[in-house]
């Protein structure tokens, strides 16, 4: 398998919503991969990585940081499950203080993230939350059903959901709206 294979690889497996430039949560819009977006170069950094060829598998561990067009995710350990061929990706976990920002300032975090290719689904699980700027959705279970701009929050045995939305201000004084700021300058 490339070097190149790998990493487009790693790029759909390791940011769902990212490659796409946004994190779906409720009351967002959601949107679709583009030409650009995978002409992007994805940097990973982590202390180890394990390629298990026979397993189709690579774990990266220790540190794990994946940047791509002012996106980055967070995470001690990240395990990509890849197709017979090694050229597709069909399922990612991703484990420890996981933690997405997007470029425009979406935010997720959980103990746990499971990604699946074929069904473009992210289940974010233990203290799963997402927000944007003030509004935040959290609970025992995030779902994010990326093609559909769908998701489903559920509560567990210690905790509800729990979400709150803020009013957005049209306008910013001067008759503007206030411009999207990117992943590097957001507020970690």
């Amino acid at each position: 398998m490339t070097a190149r294979v790998l990493l487009g690889a790693l790029l759909v497996a390791l940011m769902p919503g990212l490659a796409a430039g946004q994190l779906p949560i409720p009351g967002a819009t959601g949107g679709t991969k583009s030409k650009d977006d995978r002409a992007q170069p994805l940097t990973v950094d982590a202390d180890r990585m394990e390629r298990f060829g026979k397993e189709n598998l690579v774990i990266f561990s220790g540190n794990v940081v994946a940047r791509r067009d002012n996106s980055v995710q967070y995470a001690e350990r990240v395990e990509v499950y890849l197709d017979e061929k090694g050229d597709r990706v069909l399922r990612t976990v991703s484990t420890g203080g996981v933690r997405i920002i997007t470029k425009d300032c979406r935010t997720g975090t959980a103990k746990r993230a499971e990604y699946f290719d074929l069904e473009q689904r992210v289940t974010l699980t233990g203290n799963a939350r997402v927000w944007e700027e003030d509004n935040v959705v959290s609970g025992d279970t995030i779902t994010l059903f990326i093609s559909q701009d769908r998701s489903i929050v559920q509560g567990g045995k210690q905790e509800r959901v729990k979400a709150v939305f803020y009013a957005k201000d049209a306008e910013k004084g001067n008759g503007e709206a206030a411009p999207r700021r990117t992943a590097e300058s957001c507020k970690n």
